[in-house]
């Protein structure tokens, strides 16, 4: 069976129950904070705060006076991310049964009914929505266009039918930042698009790295991610490009003193470096494992280094 026509067997079967129905769901905590995927709501909340502070600083607020915006901020999109992240579970449970990294899923296992989590999703999404709208409908909206592209446009359709998926569910990864500055400053200060850019331009080279490393469980899965349809050497390819890209975005914040500048030079070219060695790389899934693990301390330190560069 081909590749495209397992995927769009895939996409057809989203909605029905998985063959674990029979189960019986207890659904714990740990469960739940599971298909809510932690991990991934806390590293969104770094860049979330990092618009947030520097919009702050550049509208010349008291950050004091704004904890309170602060914490419906963090909240709402805490919230919105969680509820993002299990309606993804809810729809993948198909297809996270083939694949070795996603097996252990509540949603796969049967510890939580499959409407719990199309519930959960849906209430946690709108009460992180309103959470948001309390500090500006700007920064709702924001949330919303990240939700409906990662549920919609991303999990529901392009993850399943086509490679460019990556690139376009990039734009609710790039979200966070945006509706951080956007709480405090709904007319969106051109930094608040260079933080939105460098999110957008850090995801392909992040998330292949991951197909790569996941390539056979993709290809079994029917997800036609770029390593699987067009090969590891189109794959590198791609990623030089994007990480060449995200130099110069990065620089563009010059505003933010000497420190930030060097780092961020420093950062971004031994990125492109370990990049470009990529092409002579003996054993690729060793190389993609390293750009994984240097695209986490990529975005770490260069955000935590806006923040802590901008504190007076």
């Amino acid at each position: 069976m081909g590749k495209t026509e397992t995927a769009f067997e895939a996409a057809n079967k989203v909605m029905e129950p998985g063959p674990l129905s029979e189960a019986n769901p207890t659904g714990t905590w740990k469960d739940f904070l599971t298909i809510a995927k932690l991990g991934i709501v806390m590293s969104n909340l770094i860049t979330t705060f990092a618009g947030f502070f520097l919009a702050v600083k550049y509208t010349n607020l008291n950050f004091t006076d704004e904890i309170g915006t602060m914490v419906l901020c963090l909240l709402g999109a805490a919230l919105v991310i969680a509820g993002g992240c299990c309606l993804n579970n809810y729809i993948d449970r198909d297809i996270d049964q083939l694949m070795d990294r996603t097996l252990e899923r509540p949603t796969v296992t049967g510890r939580i009914d499959a409407n719990q989590v199309l519930w959960v999703g849906i209430v946690v999404s709108a009460v992180g929505t309103l959470l948001l709208a309390l500090t500006t409908l700007t920064a709702a909206v924001l949330g919303l266009i990240g939700l409906f592209v990662y549920v919609v446009v991303y999990t529901m359709w392009l993850k399943r039918t086509h490679s460019i998926n990556t690139v376009v569910g990039g734009i609710s990864g790039a979200m966070p930042p945006l509706i951080g500055w956007a709480a405090i400053d709904a007319n969106l200060h051109p930094i608040a698009w260079f933080l939105f850019l460098i999110m957008f331009l850090w995801q392909p080279p992040h998330f292949l790295a991951l197909a790569m490393k996941r390539c056979e469980e993709y290809r079994k899965a029917g997800i036609p991610m770029l390593p699987v349809v067009s090969g590891f050497e189109m794959t590198k390819r791609q990623m030089i490009w994007y990480t060449a890209a995200l130099l110069p975005v990065s620089l563009y914040l010059y505003d933010f003193g000497t420190v930030y500048i060097i780092l961020s030079a420093l950062l971004g070219t031994g990125w492109l470096v370990l990049a470009i060695s990529g092409l002579r790389a003996k054993d690729d899934i060793k190389w993609a494992r390293m750009m994984f693990v240097y695209s986490l301390n990529y975005l770490t330190i260069m955000f935590v280094a806006m923040i802590l560069v901008n504190i007076k």
